[in-house]
């Protein structure tokens, strides 16, 4: 299966117009990751990608409506899946990270992470805590993470008033950051970029306190030779290690 990928990687890159740089759509959580990945896939193959940053929940509405997204990337396999069993991919496609939710405070704010959510709790009862940043939990799979994770610690119902929703989980990590709320909860991967990381602290979120972020790609039908080619490149060493760099657990490699 390794071979197969490494023919798929390397085989027939040819030339290539900006016109036809295969459209891609990727969770949010994968920006920092994804870019990475597509500006060494270019350097290797001269194959260029036009990348699109958004919920996981609206992606899966517009390829279900026909959008010309060649690869889709999914924060939640569940998507994924549910496209296969609509005809509208060509497999089941891939598992390729699990991810991770954090909880994060800008430098500026009185709230202290911590892994088991108890500042959080007497920040919102001591009136250090007025607004928290999470992904909208209807379409976004980082936010419903997020929502899972309050409820197991029991502050759902207290927080909800108090909640800021980003249209994906870029857009509340960016209301984390931007001194609008006191604090966020969003994805690792977003965490460990610069422009986060400089900007205040964070703490994993434990596993057990929300359902896993199996994230899981798929090549529709309307995937091209270079869709195909740079699917094959996240699943070989090269890529799996930039996902890695960049917070996602792998899972077992082909």
């Amino acid at each position: 299966m390794f071979a197969a990928l490494l023919l798929a990687l390397f085989g027939g890159a040819g030339a290539q117009t900006n016109q036809e740089a295969p459209a891609i759509a990727a969770a949010s959580d994968l920006k920092f990751a994804l870019d990475e990945a597509a500006r060494a896939f270019k350097q290797q193959t001269g194959l260029g990608l036009r990348l699109s940053y958004g919920s996981s929940g609206n992606f899966y509405a517009q390829i279900a409506q026909g959008a010309p997204f060649q690869l889709f990337l999914s924060a939640d396999e569940g998507l994924v899946f549910k496209l296969a069993e609509q005809g509208l991919t060509l497999d089941r496609g891939q598992l390729y990270g699990l991810g991770r939710l954090v909880l994060f405070a800008p430098s500026d704010s009185k709230l202290k992470p911590d892994a088991e959510l108890a500042d959080l709790r007497l920040a919102l009862n001591d009136g250090r805590l007025r607004k928290l940043a999470i992904a909208n939990p209807e379409h976004a799979p980082y936010g419903r993470a997020a929502k899972q994770a309050l409820q197991s610690a029991g502050l759902w119902a207290a927080l909800a008033p108090k909640l800021v929703l980003g249209e994906n989980v870029s857009q509340a990590a960016q209301f984390a950051v931007s001194g609008s709320t006191q604090g966020g909860l969003f994805a690792y991967s977003l965490a460990l970029a610069p422009q986060f990381a400089q900007a205040g602290r964070y703490v994993l979120i434990p596993e057990a306190l929300h359902e896993p972020l199996r994230q899981r790609m798929v090549l529709t039908q309307k995937a091209g030779p270079a869709a195909r080619q740079f699917y094959a490149y996240l699943q070989a060493p090269a890529g799996r290690a930039i996902l890695q760099r960049h917070g996602f657990d792998l899972p077992a490699g082909p």
